[in-house]
């Protein structure tokens, strides 16, 4: 396989964007990609799309379509192909234009995510339907209900504390106010997460990523074609997928997300490192326990000891281990589609150092994009 460079990046503004469509926000991460790797669109071979609900948040099916043809690179036949993977959508759209890059198939690629939400009336309902609609939905239990069975279960089995979960939620906020783009760019307390209303006992609203519009771009190339195109290339090391139970109550342990488990370690193996050599990560927090969980998943804290992380600021942007410096799914805002994508583009914008008042000390990242409850994981892991 070939070794794949990420050679161009680009993002919207995420948040409640009314005034703007569907079609706008897409072309303008597309076009950012673009200028940013100093190429045409008539240079792109194929390109990949994460969405997850086009057709209930949209009305609109055919997404991959759609968006080839507005951004122009209908006139030139390119494969366009949608990917969907409920939250973890973008980020599995990552790894299937890295593999067609790395399989020698294609040179250069273009990886998109994108979702607009705002034009529903309950966004949450439709995201909710990334678990199990028979056996969990049905009877109530949507995303918060059961990332609340888990923040509640780690709780009684390892003393992990409302205020350790309000930490991860007030940490993502300061980083957040660091980032242009981010949806949230107020800092918080840890008094203003703990007094905001419960949402599914014990989260409460400011434990909870909001749903959001946006989108992000990447386009990978082969080593070769990216030496011609950039001077500073950060190499995608790793990117892999795992599966696991869609339903908690299929799982031997619901506080250990086997399919990211299985992820990091083959993305460790293929990248030649361990799990202490990553200097910077972007996680799924679309709940302030899922960044917990990804820490003890991931390999960075034992099982059951994640919260000491965020306790001792190791996880600080300022810390031994910068998690989220984006703001992450809490701050920035989680536009379903784009959000795996958008984790790309702010560890490439790290490793090149051009990351501005969020700028971390790295030269190796990881990513985490996780859908649903943690039946779908993708990690990836880039160099610089």
């Amino acid at each position: 396989m070939r070794r794949v460079a990420v050679v161009g990046v680009g993002y919207s503004q995420f948040g409640e964007l009314w005034d703007r469509g569907f079609r706008d926000i897409v072309l303008e991460a597309g076009a950012e990609a673009l200028a940013d790797a100093d190429l045409e669109g008539r240079e792109i071979e194929a390109m990949y799309v994460g969405n997850m609900s086009g057709g209930r948040y949209l009305g609109q099916e055919h997404i991959a379509a759609l968006i080839a043809d507005y951004a122009g690179l209908a006139e030139f036949g390119i494969p366009a192909t949608r990917v969907e993977a409920a939250d973890a959508s973008g980020g599995l759209a990552v790894r299937q234009a890295y593999m067609a890059v790395a399989s020698g198939l294609h040179d250069i690629v273009i990886a998109a995510g994108a979702e607009k939400v705002t034009d529903v009336g309950d966004p949450m309902e439709i995201l909710s339907a990334s678990v199990d609609m028979e056996w969990e939905r049905f009877v109530g239990g949507n995303l918060p209900a059961l990332y609340a069975i888990m923040a509640r279960m780690h709780m009684e089995s390892f003393g992990t504390t409302e205020e350790d979960l309000a930490m991860v939620s007030v940490k993502n906020h300061r980083n957040g106010v660091r980032n242009p783009k981010a949806q949230f760019r107020r800092e918080i307390r840890v008094e203003d997460v703990l007094k905001s209303p419960y949402v599914a006992d014990p989260l409460k609203l400011l434990d909870c990523a909001s749903i959001s519009d946006g989108a992000a771009a990447v386009i990978l190339a082969s080593e070769e074609a990216a030496r011609k195109i950039t001077d500073t290339p950060v190499y995608i090391e790793a990117c892999t997928q795992a599966s696991d139970y869609i339903a908690l109550h299929s799982r031997k342990d619901v506080l250990m997300m086997k399919a990211v488990v299985k992820a990091a370690r083959e993305a460790y193996k293929l990248a030649g490192i361990k799990a202490k050599d990553v200097q910077v990560a972007e996680v799924h927090d679309s709940f302030t326990i899922a960044e917990i969980l990804a820490y003890e998943d991931l390999g960075f804290a034992e099982k059951g000891r994640g919260a000491e992380l965020i306790r001792e600021g190791v996880t600080e942007i300022d810390g031994d281990l910068p998690v989220n410096p984006s703001g992450g799914l809490k701050a920035c805002g989680h536009a379903v589609g784009a959000t795996g994508v958008r984790q790309i583009v702010e560890l490439t914008l790290q490793l090149r150092g051009d990351a501005g008042k969020r700028q971390v000390d790295a030269e190796k990242g990881l990513a985490l994009n996780v859908g649903g409850t943690g039946a779908t994981a993708v990690v990836s892991i880039l160099g610089r």
